[in-house]
């Protein structure tokens, strides 16, 4: 994977790559997005460093896509923007086709669960629940579809997907570009990054589990 993002490097192509995925996985959960960022994060940095290190190639040059600062912004604004348009695209579906999903999620007392405590969250202004769900695993799916399914308002949705999106983006760029910095290309450096976020994941859906827990006494 490192080798085929690394030829894309300093292209529009790693981009595209990288805002379908987001995109399309908030309907396919099991797309690599997140892979897929730490990827480009680290290719990105581990470029720059081995350039750094031979001391014979300019990192700021069009060829290379900028300064690695420069491209870790870019990537980042890209994939929260992905994210959020992702989130926005399957709101608007759920919205229109309500009862269709609503009986898909009431077939699960899981995703039920879910959805009351989403429209809560959100009624009260503690929209936190976004962004913890933006980092577990199908926690996406469930609340964007279910705050489509519930109707709620895009003044009370958007601006925590956005901040969920940026999160998410900025804390997989980040892991990428500091292991890519200090690990370069090797297998070691993506692998971690992924422990790391897959770590932020479970955390996540432990604290969103809590509440059921708690209301469970």
């Amino acid at each position: 994977m490192l080798e085929s993002l690394g030829s894309l490097s300093g292209t529009p192509w790693v981009y595209v790559i990288v805002s379908l995925s987001i995109v399309l996985d908030v309907f396919v959960p099991i797309l690599p997005s997140g892979v897929l960022v730490i990827a480009a994060a680290t290719t990105a940095a581990g470029t720059s460093t081995a350039a750094d290190a031979v001391g014979g190639v300019d990192v700021t040059s069009p060829v290379h896509g900028g300064t690695p600062l420069a491209q870790m912004f870019s990537l980042v604004l890209c994939a929260a923007t992905a994210s959020v348009l992702g989130d926005m695209v399957a709101y608007r579906l759920a919205w229109r086709g309500g009862d269709r999903f609503d009986r898909t999620i009431g077939r699960s007392r899981r995703l039920t669960a879910a959805q009351k405590r989403l429209g809560t969250a959100l009624t009260r202004g503690g929209g936190g629940i976004v962004v913890l769900a933006r980092f577990a695993p199908a926690g996406r799916s469930v609340v964007s579809l279910g705050a489509g399914v519930a109707h709620r308002t895009v003044r009370e949705f958007l601006p925590w997907s956005a901040l969920a999106g940026l999160a998410w983006a900025a804390y997989s760029v980040s892991l990428g570009y500091f292991g890519g910095h200090w690990l370069g290309m090797s297998w070691v450096s993506p692998a971690l990054s992924v422990v790391a976020l897959f770590a932020a994941g479970s955390a996540a859906a432990f604290l969103m589990r809590r509440p059921d827990r708690g209301t469970a006494h």
